[in-house]
């Protein structure tokens, strides 16, 4: 699968994957997200970003996960 909009740059942000070459990394964008904000408030937070950024974060981190098994603690 290919992610045009993200970048693995060893010279940059420690080599973490990041928008467009960007010093945003995916994670901050994905965790943002996850966290409630809205992709309206995460753009006005990071003028740089376009809307098409957030979903091409979103499909990374999906086949990111997708790639290998997270473990999981049993609830109890």
């Amino acid at each position: 699968m290919r992610f045009a909009g993200i970048t693995i740059n060893p010279d940059q942000m420690g080599g973490v994957p990041c928008i467009r070459g960007l010093r945003i990394p995916v994670a901050t964008v994905v965790g943002l997200l996850a966290q409630g904000m809205s992709a309206t408030d995460v753009l006005a937070d990071y003028p740089d970003l376009r809307p098409d950024d957030i979903r091409e974060a979103l499909r990374y981190a999906a086949a990111a996960v997708n790639e290998r098994q997270l473990p999981l603690v049993a609830s109890a």
